[in-house]
C-alpha cells in the first residue's frame, strides 16, 4: 500500500491509482484534491498529473470525468444489461466505452426477494462496479428509464429550422434537431437527445418511415419500448435445424377427431380440445376430454439460443397489423402449430370432469395428433346454433305440419356430430361449476381493429363475446389448474398466475365511487369475487353500469407470475398455473418443462425438462415475464389508440357521441361511445362560470348553474383534434368557443379566501374556474 502524502502534498502516480481503486464513489479531480487537501496551485499540478497518467495509459476519465483506472470500469458508471443467463443472471456491459477492445463485461449482483426488479436484456442500470481481479461485477444503485436518452418523434420544419415532434402524449415540448441526418419532414424518426437543460436538441440516430403510412402504428410501438422484432441470424439458423427432429415415440391420438377452435385470423394455433361421455363407472353421468397443448418444450430445449432469446421476449405482441412473435415462425406457425391434417406433438392433459362440472382426475402425456378441423370461433358457433336449432323444431313439430328446413353449417355435420356437441355438453356441466364458484365477471368489450389488404382502417368496434370463446376459455382454465395440481402433487416448481385479493387502500376509494351512485359497500365483509358480482348485478343495465364496472377493474391487483403460490382472485381459485400457450407466452413453456421433469416424460435424455439452474432461477424469471407481459400490454393498448386516433382524424369538427370517463381538476375525459379512444375536455373550455370540483364524488359542478359533469355521463361533443401519432384525442364542447391561452387560470380550490373569489369572478374575459372540495377522510 502507498504511504499517504503529508496534507497538501502532491500525491504520488501509486497514491492517486489506490485512490481511485478504492474510493466508494465516483473519484473525480474535485474528489482527489479534497481527499489530499490540495488547494489553489497544487489543483493546478494536481490536473497535469492526472494528464500524465492518463497520456501514460495508467488512467481513463468516464462520464461525469470520473476517472478509472485504465482498462478497467468507472467506479459509478451506467451499465446496460445484454444478457441473461438461465439462473436469472444478468450480464452487462459499460453505455459507453472508449478504452481499446471489446468492453467489459459485469456480473451484475442483483437483490434478491420480493419487491426485487428483475432485469431484462437492454435496461440501464447506474451501479457501482467491483474489480475483482479476474473479473468485473456490478451492484445496481438505480434502474434508468428505458431509452431515457433516446426519443421517438415526427420531424417538422418551421423557416429554415427543423424540430422534433415527440409522439409520447406526456411528452408536450418540440426538441430541435441538431442532426438530421438523411431525415426529412414529416418523416418518424428515433433520436438521441444531445445538450443539457434547458438547451436540450435532438440528433436523429434511425429513420423508420412515414408515421401516417399503413401498418406504421405497431412500429412505433416496437420502437418506442425496445419490443425485439427480428430474430439473430444464429436463432433462426437453430430453429431450422430443430424443426426437423422426429416426434419419437409419443401417445397416438391420431384417431381422436380434436379440433382447435381460434379465432378466424389466427396465425398460430397452441391448443385443441375433445370430450365424450366418460365410461368410467366411477365417473357416472360425466365425462372425459382432452386439451392438447402445442409441444413447444420438445424444440426450445433449456440454455439453447432459441430458449434465451424467447426468454428475453418474455411472450408475442399483437398488434391489429402483424404479430410480434415469442418464438421464430418455423416454430410458431409451422412446426409447432396445431394444423388440420398434419402430424403434431402435443403435451396432453388428460382430464375426467363430474357431472357437477368439477374436475375428478388428471393426467399428463407426450403425444402425436393430428387435428381434424381448424375451426373460427364464428363458425363453430354458427354450427352449434343450427345443430340445438334443428334438434328443437324437430321435437315440437310433425312432419306433415312443418316444412323441412335446410341447413348449411360451416363445419362439416360429422365434426358437429363427434366433437362439437360433446365439447358443447361437457362444457354445460363446466360451466354450471364455474357459476357456483363465483369468478369475477365484468363484461367490459375488446376493441377489434378491422384492416383492408393495404393496411389502411376500415373500421373500429367492439369485439363480439361468444359462447364458443367461453366454452374454450374454461376448457383452458380446467388445464391450467390440472398443471398447477399436478406440480403440487409432485412437489415440483410450479410458475403460478398470481392475482391476488384488492389492497384496502383501492377498496376504500371503490366504497367512496360507489357513494356517488348511492350504493353501498362494506369494507368489513370478507371480499370474494362473488363481492364485485353482487355490485353489478344491483346497478342492473343503468346507464353508469361500464363505469362501475371500469373501476371494479381498477380496483383488482395486477397479475404476475411467481413461484409462491397466492391464490387467482379473480377465477376464484387457489391454484392457477399457466400451461395452454406456450407458442406465445414463456411462463407457460417452463410449466411444460416442469411437467416433463415431475412426470418423467423423457426419462433417458432429459434434454427437454426444468433443469436446476432454471428450478433456482423462478423467482428471477417471473419477475422478469411479469415486466414483459405489461410491457407488451402497453404497447398493444397505444396501438389501438393510435388506430382509433387515425380512424377518428377524418372526423375532426364533427359532433361525436361521447361518455365521461373520468373527471379531474383540470378537465374531463371522455370516450366515443362504441368505439373508444380517451380524449381530454380542458376545464379552460367549459365556458365562463367558476366550477367546484368534488374528489370524492368525481364530478365538476358549475357554482352558479349548477352544471354537472360526472364518469358515466353521456353528451354530444365536438371533436376538435385527433392525432394518430401519439394516439391523442381532444373534445370541445358543441357550443362553447375555446378559451385563448391568455385567459386559462389555475384551478381555484377551497381554503381560498372569499373575497379572493369574488374578485376573480369580477374580471371580465376569464374562462371556466374550478373549485376543488377536498375527500373526507
Amino acid at each position: 500500500m502507498a504511504k499517504k502524502p503529508k496534507k497538501g502534498e502532491l500525491p504520488t502516480r501509486e497514491q492517486v491509482m489506490e485512490f481511485i481503486q478504492t474510493s466508494d464513489q465516483a473519484a473525480g479531480k474535485r474528489e482527489i484534491a479534497k481527499a489530499f487537501g490540495l488547494k489553489g496551485p497544487d489543483k493546478i499540478a494536481l490536473k497535469k498529473l492526472l494528464k500524465d497518467m492518463g497520456d501514460e495509459g495508467l488512467i481513463d476519465a468516464g462520464p461525469g470525468r470520473a476517472f478509472h483506472r485504465m482498462g478497467g470500469v468507472p467506479k459509478v458508471t451506467v451499465l446496460r444489461v445484454i444478457n441473461i443467463d438461465d439462473a436469472g443472471r444478468a450480464m452487462a456491459v459499460p453505455e459507453r466505452w472508449e478504452g481499446e477492445g471489446e468492453a467489459p463485461r459485469l456480473r451484475v449482483l442483483e437483490r434478491r426477494g420480493r419487491g426485487a426488479t428483475a432485469l431484462g436484456v437492454g435496461d440501464r442500470i447506474l451501479s457501482r462496479t467491483e474489480d475483482r481481479g479476474d473479473h468485473w461485477v456490478a451492484h445496481p444503485m438505480k434502474k434508468l428509464l428505458k431509452g431515457s436518452e433516446l426519443v421517438l418523434g415526427v420531424v417538422h420544419r418551421e423557416g429554415d429550422k427543423h424540430w422534433l415532434r415527440p409522439v409520447e402524449k406526456k411528452e408536450r415540448r418540440e426538441l430541435p434537431i441538431t442532426d438530421l441526418s438523411d431525415a426529412q419532414p414529416g418523416d418518424l424518426v428515433l433520436a438521441e437527445k444531445t445538450g443539457r437543460p434547458p438547451r436540450v436538441g435532438a440528433r436523429v440516430d434511425a429513420i423508420l418511415g412515414d408515421p401516417f403510412a399503413p401498418r406504421s402504428f405497431s412500429l412505433i410501438a416496437i420502437h418506442k419500448h425496445g419490443i425485439p422484432h427480428t430474430f439473430p441470424d444464429e436463432v433462426l439458423a437453430e430453429a431450422e435445424r430443430v424443426s426437423e427432429l422426429p416426434l419419437g415415440e409419443r401417445e397416438d391420438l391420431t384417431h381422436v377427431p380434436i379440433v382447435a377452435i381460434d379465432p378466424a385470423d389466427a396465425r398460430d394455433h397452441d391448443d385443441a380440445v375433445w370430450a365424450a361421455p366418460d365410461d368410467d363407472p366411477q365417473n357416472a353421468g360425466g365425462w372425459k376430454a382432452i386439451v392438447a397443448i402445442a409441444d413447444v418444450s420438445f424444440y426450445v430445449r433449456p440454455g439453447s439460443q432459441i430458449d434465451r432469446e424467447a426468454r428475453k421476449r418474455g411472450n408475442s405482441v399483437y398488434f391489429p397489423d402483424r404479430v410480434v412473435p415469442m418464438l421464430p415462425e418455423i416454430l410458431s406457425a409451422e412446426v409447432c402449430s396445431l394444423k388440420e391434417g398434419e402430424d403434431r406433438a402435443a403435451m396432453v392433459c388428460h382430464l375426467q370432469v363430474t357431472k357437477d362440472g368439477q374436475l375428478k382426475s388428471w393426467r399428463f402425456t407426450r403425444a402425436r395428433v393430428k387435428i381434424h378441423a381448424n375451426i373460427a370461433y364464428e363458425d363453430a358457433q354458427a354450427a352449434i346454433d343450427a345443430a340445438e336449432g334443428a334438434e328443437r323444431i324437430e321435437v315440437a313439430s310433425s312432419p306433415c305440419s312443418m316444412p323441412e328446413i335446410e341447413t348449411s353449417p360451416p363445419v362439416a355435420p360429422e365434426i358437429v356430430e363427434s366433437t362439437l356437441k360433446p365439447l358443447w355438453d361437457c362444457w354445460s356441466a363446466m360451466y354450471a361449476a364455474r357459476e357456483k364458484r363465483g369468478p369475477l365477471e365484468l363484461d367490459l368489450p375488446e376493441r377489434r381493429v378491422m384492416l383492408d389488404e393495404k393496411g389502411r382502417i376500415t373500421s373500429v368496434a367492439p369485439r363480439e363475446r361468444l359462447d364458443a370463446h367461453k366454452l374454450i376459455e374454461d376448457y383452458m382454465i380446467a388445464a391450467n389448474v390440472a398443471a398447477a395440481k399436478a406440480l403440487e402433487a409432485k412437489k415440483t416448481a410450479v410458475m403460478y398466475r398470481v392475482h391476488e385479493p384488492p389492497s384496502r387502500e383501492k377498496l376504500v376509494a371503490l366504497k367512496e365511487y360507489l357513494k356517488t351512485f348511492e350504493i353501498e359497500f362494506a369494507l368489513g365483509q370478507v371480499i370474494r369475487p362473488g363481492t364485485f358480482n353482487r355490485i353489478i348485478e344491483r346497478v342492473g343495465e343503468a346507464d353508469f353500469r361500464p363505469q362501475v364496472m371500469e373501476q371494479i377493474l381498477r380496483t383488482q391487483t395486477q397479475a404476475y407470475y411467481g413461484p409462491e403460490n397466492h391464490g387467482h382472485f379473480g377465477l376464484a381459485l387457489g391454484s392457477y398455473a399457466h400451461f395452454t400457450s406456450p407458442i406465445r407466452r414463456y411462463a407457460d413453456l417452463v410449466v411444460h418443462r416442469a411437467l416433463v421433469r415431475a412426470y418423467r416424460l423423457e426419462p433417458e435424455v432429459r434434454a427437454t425438462q426444468l433443469t436446476d439452474v432454471e428450478e433456482a432461477a423462478m423467482d428471477v424469471t417471473g419477475e422478469l415475464i411479469s415486466q414483459l407481459e405489461r410491457r407488451a400490454m402497453q404497447a398493444e393498448r397505444e396501438t389501438l389508440d393510435r388506430y382509433v386516433a387515425a380512424y377518428l382524424s377524418e372526423q375532426v369538427g364533427t359532433l361525436v357521441d361521447c361518455r365521461i370517463t373520468g373527471v379531474q381538476p383540470f378537465g374531463f375525459f371522455a370516450t366515443v361511445e362504441g368505439l373508444g379512444g380517451d380524449g381530454l375536455v380542458p376545464a379552460a373550455t367549459l365556458g365562463r362560470e367558476y366550477f367546484r370540483y368534488d374528489e370524492g364524488a368525481q364530478t365538476l359542478v358549475g357554482e352558479d348553474s349548477g352544471e354537472t359533469y360526472e364518469p358515466g355521463m353521456r353528451l354530444k361533443l365536438r371533436l376538435a383534434e385527433a392525432d394518430p401519432v401519439s394516439g391523442s384525442l381532444r373534445f370541445e364542447l358543441p357550443d362553447q368557443p375555446s378559451a385563448t391561452p391568455r385567459e386559462r387560470r389555475r384551478p381555484v380550490r377551497d381554503g381560498q379566501r372569499d373575497g379572493q373569489r369574488e374578485r376573480a369572478q369580477g374580471r371580465r374575459g376569464r374562462p371556466a374556474n374550478i373549485r376543488h372540495q377536498g375527500r373526507q377522510r
